[in-house]
């Protein structure tokens, strides 16, 4: 499928997601929102793609929300009706979270606002050491969204993320890595290539595992230590059923790498 703003490809059982806006340092238009659901909705129902990479065109991951165009559309023109646009917009960071595929980000310079909040939603985050985060919205007179207010206390903690947000000052590199933000900072040039080298790790991992896996982690954040025990019990029945739980178990009985096909 061709989109108008994102580039997309698979190889190796690896997608890579390109947002390809790069005169605009990847500002999201409507376009791209709207293309970036039908292209996570794809992955999820493409049981060829067993983890994805997603990245920016230029100098830029993403500078946040195309304020010029977003505010032309008429379904601004009004609270309700925009409430609206929101949550169908917002249904993206929802895809990302419930992707049952490890989703990493390549963070190749600043991500701001909406950009931001898109790489906390994703699973692991590599940065070169020139990009930036920043919670902008309050520098607009707006308040966070794409799940902002939601992922940054997990990642922070409450009086950081409170002081972040109401700043909207930049996290450098090195700042997100200290606050557990980012994985791993990556020299700009060899960012993509390793960002790549993660992914095609956890394609070649057990697929439903890992899905399991990352479910239940987003559900201990909400859940008592009851309902996560029980998450985990079911989980492992189901899990043990699958393929890759007997080939994982065969090869150690034959002291051998498994070779798990993601079923």
């Amino acid at each position: 499928m061709r989109y108008k703003s994102l580039k997309a490809k698979v190889s190796d059982a690896v997608a890579t997601v390109t947002l390809n806006r790069p005169d605009v340092l990847n500002a999201m238009n409507k376009d791209m929102m709207d293309e970036l659901n039908v292209v996570f909705d794809t992955l999820g129902a493409d049981r060829t793609v067993r983890a994805v990479v997603i990245t920016g065109a230029g100098r830029g991951f993403c500078s946040g929300a195309d304020l010029k165009s977003l505010f032309s559309e008429s379904e601004a023109a009004e609270p309700s009706s925009f409430k609206s646009y929101l949550r169908r917009i917002n249904e993206l960071i929802l895809r990302i979270m419930r992707l049952e595929k490890p989703v990493i980000a390549a963070v190749n310079g600043p991500a701001v606002g909406a950009g931001c909040n898109l790489v906390l939603a994703c699973d692991i985050i590599f940065m070169a050491p020139e990009a930036y985060l920043s919670e902008i919205f309050v520098k607009r007179g707006l308040v966070p969204d794409f799940g902002g207010l939601y992922l940054l206390p997990r990642y922070v903690g409450l009086s950081k993320a409170k002081e972040l947000i109401f700043t909207g000052d930049k996290i450098s590199g090195d700042e997100a890595l200290r606050l557990g933000i980012a994985n791993r900072l990556v020299p700009a040039e060899e960012l993509l290539i390793e960002a790549m080298q993660f992914a095609k790790k956890m394609a070649a991992g057990p697929t439903v595992a890992l899905a399991l896996a990352k479910q239940g982690i987003h559900r201990g954040l909400e859940g008592t230590m009851d309902a996560i025990l029980e998450y985990e019990g079911l989980a492992q029945a189901l899990v043990r059923t699958t393929g890759d739980t007997f080939e994982a178990i065969s090869a150690f009985l034959e002291k051998r790498e498994p070779n798990f096909q993601g079923k």
